[in-house]
């Protein structure tokens, strides 16, 4: 069961070692966990604002889905 608030992606988006991002909830604990230089990154800011905006005001996750693939 997924936590109310973090919607699922109409797609998965496949991580380079395999594993999937299902929910927002998915790639904002894999922003997180990146090394603090990444993380820390313009277009990773970038990917988190879009995460808060969607996941608060229940936009489109296709917005979050483009921001956190690179």
């Amino acid at each position: 069961m997924r936590p109310t608030g973090w919607s699922t992606f109409d797609e998965p988006i496949s991580l380079p070692d395999g594993r999937k991002l299902v929910t927002l909830l998915d790639a904002g604990n894999y922003i997180a966990a990146l090394p603090k230089r990444e993380h820390a990154a313009p277009e990773w800011q970038a990917a988190i604002q879009v995460l808060i905006l969607v996941t608060e005001g229940g936009g489109p996750t296709l917005l979050a889905s483009n921001s956190c693939e690179r």
